[in-house]
Order: structure tokens, then C-alpha cells, then sequence
């Protein structure tokens, strides 16, 4: 039976290549890669040879059972885009179905956008509560940022450039103006950490557009936030229902962040609206 290798790759910078990362690309029979361009391109800089299959988010129903099927008898290795794989990629998927036919995996521990932001981020790294990519509907997003709201743990996030502003105005209408660095380019010529509140990073990246994936790394919530009044309540399920957010969703919100009861919001909201 083969074994299933998870390489880290560089997040940017080719010298962040680990020699241990070199010499299973070179060892095995065939690299599962999210972007074969990408990965081309990496294995061309480091004179690597061994064949190249793509396994992505669109692809990875019918690469699966291939996958499997060679790892019964060679060894395949696992890489992402950048970084290390199965966090919010595809991979993951192969790592459980090759753990629950008995095959081994094996880590081979390389750069992490996450990792890396958090750290340099200035705030605290004791706990974290990472959230992946940040929905891409507000209502959605507005309920995630809702439900994690009162957590102590610093929370970590991914962004694209084109939905950065809107996801930093729910940032700040959910969790208020609390500390945070975002960190893009990682490890590549124009990296770049901003750190500051939600507030000025709104008004900075309002007036220099963000390009480049971001990384969010943003402070935990403070201490324990009183129980709202009734008119806050009311204020908060106003303003969602304007955003055209559904009203059950925006009761299951607004009783997150008010500390009340879902059907004492709902009743404000029959009430009112």
C-alpha cells in the first residue's frame, strides 16, 4: 500500500521550499495538485519531473476514486495552491476517504497564510478560532460574524480584494470597532500587515483599493457584552430588514448579538415589522 503525502508548499517566496518538501516531490509516483499551473511552474523552478494530475474543487468527484485506486499500490503526494493543503481547499476530502480506507498520511508541515498572519499580527495567539473564507452572501456572513460575536478567541478569516470593504462594514456593524491586522502578499514583494480598528481599515482600503488575498486577523471580543434594550433590538432588526436581509434570519442574528431569547426577538419583530 502507498502513502499519501500532505506537502506544504510556499505561500509566495520559492525559498520557503523545506528540503524534506523537495525531496518527496521528487520520490513519489504522482502529485494531486489544486492548480497544476501553479504547481508546474514550482516543480520546473526545483527540476522536479514526477507527473502531475489536477485534483480541484470541480474535478475532485472524478480524480477521487483514481486517487484512491493508485494509492493502493504507490505513493501519491498532496499540494494546494499555496500552503499547506486541506484548509478550506479539496484536499481535504482525499485526506478523509484515504484515512477511512486504511491508507497512510503523512504531513509534510510547510508554510501557512493563517499561521503566518496570526502571528504577526500583534494580537493574541494563546487561542484562536479560525473561520475560513468568509461567506460571500451578507446574509450569511452576517450570521457567521453573529454567532462568534461574544468569543473570547482571536478569530482569523480569508477575504478576497473585490468583497474586502463589504466584509469590513459587517465586521464593524457586528462586532463593533474592534482591533485588527490584515495581512496580503504574504511572504512575496509587496507584503504588506495593516494593523489598526475595523473603523480605519474601512476608511484605508476605501481610499487605497485592496488587491492581493487577504488574511483577517481580528481581536476576540473584550469582556461580556450587556443584554440589549428593547429598542436596540429594535434599531438592529430594522436596519437588517432594510439590507433585504429575510426576517428569520435576521431574528436568529439579532437575538445572538442581544442576548435575548430568539422568540422575544421574534415577537419584537411581529410587533413591529
Amino acid at each position: 500500500m502507498g502513502t499519501l503525502y500532505v506537502v506544504g508548499t510556499p505561500i509566495g517566496n520559492l525559498e520557503d521550499m523545506s528540503l524534506r518538501a523537495l525531496r518527496i516531490l521528487g520520490e513519489v509516483a504522482l502529485i494531486a495538485a489544486e492548480d497544476t499551473r501553479k504547481t508546474r511552474k514550482l516543480l520546473t523552478h526545483f527540476k522536479i519531473e514526477t507527473p502531475l494530475t489536477s485534483y480541484h474543487e470541480h474535478s475532485k468527484l472524478a480524480r477521487l476514486d483514481e486517487l484512491l485506486s493508485t494509492l493502493q499500490h504507490k505513493d501519491v503526494a498532496l499540494v494546494s495552491e499555496a500552503g499547506m493543503p486541506g484548509l478550506s481547499d479539496p484536499g481535504y476530502e482525499l485526506i478523509k476517504a484515504a484515512i477511512a480506507q486504511g491508507i497512510p498520511v503523512v504531513p509534510v508541515p510547510g508554510p501557512s497564510a493563517l499561521i503566518t498572519a496570526l502571528v504577526v499580527s500583534g494580537l493574541p495567539t494563546d487561542s484562536f478560532l479560525y473561520l475560513g473564507f468568509l461567506p460571500r452572501r451578507q446574509q450569511e456572513r452576517l450570521q457567521l460574524l453573529a454567532s462568534v460575536a461574544r468569543e473570547r478567541h482571536t478569530l482569523v478569516a480569508f477575504e478576497a480584494p473585490h468583497r474586502l470593504l463589504a466584509s469590513l462594514a459587517d465586521l464593524k456593524d457586528v462586532l463593533g470597532d474592534r482591533r485588527i491586522a490584515l495581512a496580503r502578499e504574504l511572504t512575496k514583494l509587496h507584503e504588506e500587515i495593516w494593523r489598526g480598528s475595523i473603523g480605519q481599515a474601512l476608511a484605508h482600503f476605501e481610499e487605497n483599493p485592496p488587491r492581493g488575498e487577504f488574511t483577517l486577523v481580528i481581536e476576540g471580543a473584550r469582556e461580556e457584552r450587556a443584554t440589549w434594550d428593547e429598542d436596540q433590538v429594535r434599531e438592529a432588526l430594522a436596519e437588517m430588514l432594510a439590507e433585504g436581509v429575510e426576517r428569520k434570519e435576521a431574528v436568529k442574528i439579532v437575538s445572538e448579538l442581544a442576548g435575548w431569547p430568539r422568540r422575544e426577538v421574534y415577537k419584537v419583530a411581529l410587533k413591529e415589522f
